[in-house]
């Protein structure tokens, strides 16, 4: 029986994700952690979250998210996650969870169901091969996932593939090639430090000319409440940025991610912002640093010449709702 969420089942989800996701990679819940990511967001909708129950037993669970102030929010559905207990991983429990999502997708007027880094509900994940060291948000399905490959068979498009990338940040330093690209940039007039409200200007401006709305939010609260973000300016005027620099709890280095005004690509202003990102990180005695980014990103370059490697993949996906 598939049934919408009742807080009852809490502690059974709870268990079944630990039990079932964890295998996926996806860091353990607990009752808080579960609040946080789930219950307490603010996008959070007990009509949207489905529960397969076999004789009163939480056997399944599936959460999906909307909001039209979201980024493509006015005709897409995010779907967050489906889990399944083991017993129960059958193509049509999936089916059956899938078609709760889609239906409900529909009803709200949606005309596709993505799984996207969009989606405000990020679910936190474990780095392979690391002590336990963690990324805030999963860019999609990890691609040897079971759901991953139900997907494909119930007609998701896979649009793109995510390669999530990771770098311990003992003993970094900035090469002396991209020293050189700093002063051949500061030669043009152009600056890479850390936002001084000071001697900066023009940040909306560059936010809105990089059409992010994540960006547009984040980094211009960043830089109006005094986070550090590191920002490429041309005499004063903000053209580019990197972060912001957060050191999370766990040892992480958390940035949003790195622009530059199209007005002023070529310089480059991007790798030198990226590497002046990581040096940052260090300073303030952060761990290590991860992100993830297109396979066929040509910054993938930039990562990998700063020390990052590849940890695994997600795949972006889509499909269409008929309705």
């Amino acid at each position: 029986m598939i049934v919408t969420w009742d807080d009852r089942y809490k502690q059974a989800v709870i268990a079944l994700w630990n039990e079932e996701a964890v295998k996926d990679g996806y860091k353990e819940l607990t009752e808080q952690s579960f609040d946080d990511i789930f219950r307490l967001n603010p996008y959070f909708d007990a009509q949207n979250t489905f529960l397969l129950l076999e004789e009163n037993v939480v056997k399944g669970f599936a959460c999906g998210c909307t909001g039209d102030d979201l980024p493509l929010g006015a005709q897409a559905g995010y779907i967050t996650c489906m889990v399944l207990a083991g017993s129960s991983q059958t193509d049509g429990n999936y089916m059956r969870l899938l078609d709760a999502l889609e239906q409900r997708f529909k009803l709200l007027g949606k005309q596709q169901a993505d799984v996207l880094f969009f989606n405000p509900m990020r679910l936190p994940w474990y780095i392979p091969d690391t002590p336990q060291h963690e990324h805030n948000n999963a860019p999609g399905l990890p691609v040897d996932s079971a759901v991953y490959k139900f997907l494909l068979q119930a007609g998701y498009m896979e649009r793109t593939k995510q390669c999530a990338m990771y770098l311990l940040l003992e003993g970094f330093t900035i090469p002396a090639d991209m020293k050189a690209k700093e002063s051949k940039a500061a030669a043009g007039g152009y600056t890479v430090e850390l936002f001084d409200a000071a001697k900066h200007h023009a940040v909306a401006e560059m936010l809105e000319a990089l059409n992010n709305p994540l960006w547009q939010q984040e980094i211009g609260q960043s830089t109006q409440t005094g986070v550090p973000v590191v920002v490429a300016a041309l005499h004063g005027q903000v053209v580019g940025f990197a972060g912001p620099v957060i050191h999370q709890a766990n040892g992480r280095g958390y940035f949003a991610g790195i622009g530059v005004h199209p007005e002023h690509e070529g310089h480059g202003l991007g790798s030198i912002l990226f590497f002046k990102l990581c040096e940052a990180f260090r300073e303030i005695g952060t761990s290590y640093m991860s992100l993830y980014t297109g396979m066929t990103n040509p910054a993938i370059r930039i990562y990998e010449k700063a020390g990052f490697r590849t940890v695994k993949h997600f795949s972006v996906m889509r499909k269409e709702l008929a309705q």
